[in-house]
């Protein structure tokens, strides 16, 4: 019964993240659950662990804050109507009280000069340094040791087919305990249904950028590539990997520096590759185990659409 409960929250969930940019309805958004409008928040409260107002208005915020960080030929004021706010003042008023900084200094740090403890640290206890959403940053701590935008950073456009998968979502976000758990789960359900290791295809849906996001708020979702007749049960559901042209990193490393890896296709890559990223979530597409072999290696996918 506690997996039915999840995956229509599951539902609900993807539901908001299509139409964040739109009005969304309480009462649709009770109606996509299938649960007595009576109860249903109560349900997602004690589920997702927030309020679905406070859910929403966080997920609007995340996806303004990385609009202002890839798209910065949006004006601030374009991006606050991208999200649903209803001025730039309101939109600059509400990140400010929830990040601690501006929009404008989120998008220059270098003016910043002093800042306020925002909601993002005093309810969730996530430190927020808009200085770690550029990964030039990053770059100059790490990338002496790692050497990884000389080995790295080559990218191709590879065209990607349908393909279904079987999911599970990790109940703690990124925590690697959570991601852990949940790979076990599932490499174990595919083994039982006649996919051996070596033929497992894993790919994981990574929804969230940590660095704004709460890790264990953050969204991932792992998958294994399945055929057209497998049956799946909960709780574990079925997805697609949507056809499409694809921007493929190869990487090869420590799992502690994946996020400057991601971070390069869209400040490296992107801005002169003609495509932008379509409205998809990143995949990590893993190649080894990491807990075998003490370093990961995989392909990171940014679903594309010509500019």
């Amino acid at each position: 019964m506690k997996t039915e409960y999840t995956a229509r929250i599951n539902r609900v969930l993807q539901y908001i993240e299509d139409n964040l940019p739109n009005k969304i309805s309480l009462t649709e958004v009770a109606k996509v659950s299938h649960f007595s409008a009576y109860h249903f928040h109560r349900i997602f409260t004690a589920i997702v662990g927030e309020t679905v107002n406070d859910y929403i208005a966080r997920r609007r915020l995340e996806r303004a804050i990385n609009q202002l960080i890839c798209k910065t030929e949006l004006s601030i004021t374009e991006v606050a109507f991208n999200n649903g706010f209803s001025s730039s003042a309101n939109f600059s008023k509400v990140v400010k009280l929830y990040f601690g900084f501006s929009p404008s200094e989120i998008r220059k740090p270098e003016i910043i000069k002093n800042s306020k403890i925002g909601k993002i640290t005093s309810k969730y206890g996530k430190v927020f340094n808009p200085f770690d959403l550029y990964p030039s940053h990053i770059i100059d701590k790490t990338m002496r040791q790692t050497q990884l935008k000389d080995s790295n950073m080559k990218i191709k456009v590879k065209k990607l087919e349908n393909q279904r998968v079987c999911t599970l979502t990790s109940k703690l976000g990124y925590k690697p305990e959570g991601i852990y758990s949940t790979w076990d789960q599932l490499i174990d359900w595919a083994n039982n249904n006649g996919i051996r290791n070596e033929e497992q295809k894993r790919f994981a849906f990574a929804y969230d950028n940590p660095t704004i996001t709460p890790i264990d708020k953050c969204r991932y979702v792992a998958s294994i590539v399945i055929d057209d007749k497998l049956s799946v049960n909960l709780p574990f559901e079925t997805s697609i990997i949507p056809q499409g042209q694809y921007a493929v990193l190869y990487y090869k490393g420590s799992p502690d520096e994946t996020l400057t890896a991601q971070l390069s296709i869209y400040s490296d890559w992107l801005p002169n590759s003609g495509f932008e990223p379509d409205n998809f979530p990143m995949l990590e597409h893993y190649l080894n185990d990491a807990r075998v072999d003490g370093y990961l290696e995989m392909e990171i996918y940014v679903k594309l659409k010509e500019l």
